[in-house]
């Protein structure tokens, strides 16, 4: 299982790492190394053949997950659909999800919950562009 490290620190940020994905395996989850307030965010890989060992929902959160390897079977309560590289699934509050590899490769995700309904502006709704001396 790899390990999340906390690399870098500030007053207004956290980074953190859970490593090279390629050959990553398990769940990571990275709420508290990053020390999120809006969602959790977390990393898994699912070797072929296997599924998450349970199906779960959740009262208050939505989860989002892209698959970022692999591919594989998702399920939201009793429909089942294929997913791949690249796929967005959405999951709602109340339902019950589980995904399985089906690929030869593992299936590696990442998912992010958060609090349905809880999106205020977003994008360019809720950004400005400043001015700034680039130092990068």
């Amino acid at each position: 299982m790899s390990e999340v490290k906390v690399l870098d620190k500030g007053e207004k940020f956290s980074h953190a790492s859970v490593g090279p994905l390629h050959g990553f395996e398990g769940k990571q989850f990275l709420k508290d190394a990053t020390e999120a307030t809006s969602c959790e965010i977390s990393f898994g890989t699912l070797p072929s053949g296997a599924s998450v060992p349970f199906f779960h929902s959740h009262k208050e959160n939505e989860e989002n997950y892209i698959i970022l390897t692999g591919k594989g079977k998702f399920q939201i309560n009793d429909e089942v659909f294929d997913v791949a590289e690249g796929s967005v699934i959405r999951v709602a509050t109340n339902c019950d999800r589980n995904i399985k590899c089906t690929s030869a490769e593992p299936m590696t995700y990442i998912c992010i919950q958060a609090k349905e309904g809880s999106i205020g502006g977003y994008t360019m709704t809720d950004a400005e562009i400043n001015e700034r001396e680039n130092l990068l």
